[in-house]
């Protein structure tokens, strides 16, 4: 059968309604969002030292290797009367929820690492049938606003997400040093509560009111034909790499490249910027608990940098390709890290500058200005890579392996994140010194490398008339 025949029956749906569709990436990504702003400092908390941050935080990158590539494969072969990818949305996020309502009150580190392995399940059951369905649901014309809209979620999410403690402290007054009996800041229990109640009530509004397209007489019969047994499934996959499409390969060392300093950022930006500008990396200092904020704050400002620049990227995404402005996108973010290990903390700011800053729950960035010019650019490296890899992606792959394939790209994203743990230990004290900011360093050089190396991927196919077998 013709995939034109599948696409030609798909409604053109109107922005308001792309938005409606794209709603549970809202709550997905304010998972993500609080993991990134908050499992590192939990961990010190808890009594990690640095140098075992990366071995604690494979939850991710692991259950995204494991996971994904299966669920995206099961997801292209179910035919269920709740849909293809439905009822992969529901028990993600189902078991996100009660992830993030745990996580605060963990009283160890085992603990705190058995509920990351939980909710990072949850979230990577959600996430490859969520993007697969933007594809099943949209026409090709709208690719671009589709997955677009799923990097402005991904932008706003994760502002709420990071700067929801700098908004219960100085909006709503609580202490910010104040914490339980195992140091976890009470900043902290309330976040990732309201992180429990979106990850579930936004994928359910999503479900409900953009549900997914029938699925034709000749699409059933395909699936049909397709083992559902778990070693076929695996097959599936194998024979998936196997057949990968030349851009989608090459696409590979751009991603080796971004994932692991974006993951070098993630986890120990909060130690860079208390070395920079507090002076000290203890975890039970007020210094630090400064620092968390001010990288809260930091995400803030990069995550609605994303959600705006997601939105103004898309008519030169059209215009000059994907690829162009992703190469783009990712220079400035690395350059912004460059800088980040250098902000001064004796800077002034204008008392009108800082004044406003502290109005809206960003002393700490008032303070430092310097902040806010790493955050813009690590903000718009961040809308691109949540969007523009994507559209290269789906004009590389045929429309019948839409699942498989996007689960096999969350891999080039969670193999970088595994090499972290596993090469940390040769350069972090011997070379660095013990030192995080150098560590930003690093990350920004490996963005630049990537964007280097998005310039060599080759799109010569488009998947619009493949046929399904």
């Amino acid at each position: 059968m013709s995939v034109n025949s599948a696409v030609s029956r798909k409604p053109n749906l109107s922005l308001s309604r792309i938005i409606e569709m794209n709603l549970g990436f809202l709550g997905l990504q304010f998972s993500f969002g609080l993991q990134q702003a908050n499992m590192s400092p939990i961990y010190k908390y808890l009594g990690a030292d640095e140098s075992h941050i990366p071995w604690l935080q494979l939850a991710g990158p692991m259950t995204g290797l494991l996971i994904q590539p299966l669920i995206g494969a099961m997801s292209d072969r179910t035919d269920s009367k709740w849909g293809r990818r439905t009822p992969y949305f529901l028990i993600g996020a189902l078991v996100c929820s009660l992830g993030l309502f745990l996580m605060p009150y963990s009283s160890s580190l085992l603990m705190a690492a058995s509920l990351l392995w939980m909710l990072d399940a949850g979230n990577n059951t959600t996430m490859e049938p969520y993007r697969a369905y933007v594809k099943d649901r949209l026409n090709d014309d709208q690719h671009e606003v589709g997955f677009l809209s799923q990097s402005a979620f991904t932008g706003l999410a994760q502002t709420l997400a990071f700067f929801a403690p700098s908004m219960l402290v100085y909006w709503f007054g609580m202490d910010k040093d104040a914490v339980d009996s195992h140091h976890i800041p009470l900043t902290t229990h309330v976040s990732f509560m309201i992180g429990a109640v979106l990850s579930l009530s936004t994928i359910v509004w999503s479900m409900l009111r953009v549900r997914e397209l029938p699925l034709t007489s000749d699409e059933k019969a395909h699936i049909a034909r397709q083992p559902k047994s778990f070693l076929a499934t695996l097959r599936e996959i194998g024979a998936a790499i196997r057949d990968m499409p030349e851009a989608m390969r090459q696409m590979a060392w751009m991603s080796l490249f971004q994932w692991y300093g974006m993951a070098l950022f993630w986890q120990f930006a909060v130690s860079s910027v208390s070395l920079s500008l507090f002076g000290s990396s203890d975890a039970n200092t007020t210094g630090y608990h400064e620092a968390s904020l001010a990288f809260g704050q930091m995400g803030a400002m990069w995550n609605t940098c994303a959600f705006i620049a997601a939105v103004a990227m898309t008519p030169f995404t059209k215009k000059y390709g994907a690829k162009r402005m992703h190469a783009i996108s990712l220079t400035l973010a690395g350059l912004s890290l460059l800088a980040l290990p250098h902000i001064s903390p004796t800077a002034s700011a204008p008392g009108a500058f800082t004044a406003f800053f502290s109005a809206i729950a960003m002393p700490q960035m008032g303070a430092h200005p310097g902040l806010i010019l790493s955050a813009i650019g690590v903000g718009i490296g961040w809308a691109s890579i949540m969007g523009n890899p994507y559209v290269i992606l789906a004009n590389s792959i045929p429309p019948e392996r839409t699942g498989v394939y996007m689960g096999i790209f969350n891999m080039f994203i969670v193999i970088p994140m595994l090499l972290l743990p596993l090469t940390f230990w040769a350069y972090f004290k011997p070379l660095m010194g013990g030192d995080a900011r150098h560590l930003m360093s690093l990350a920004g050089i490996l963005l630049i490398c990537a964007a280097l190396a998005v310039l060599r991927i080759q799109t010569k196919t488009t998947y619009t008339e493949s046929v399904v077998a």
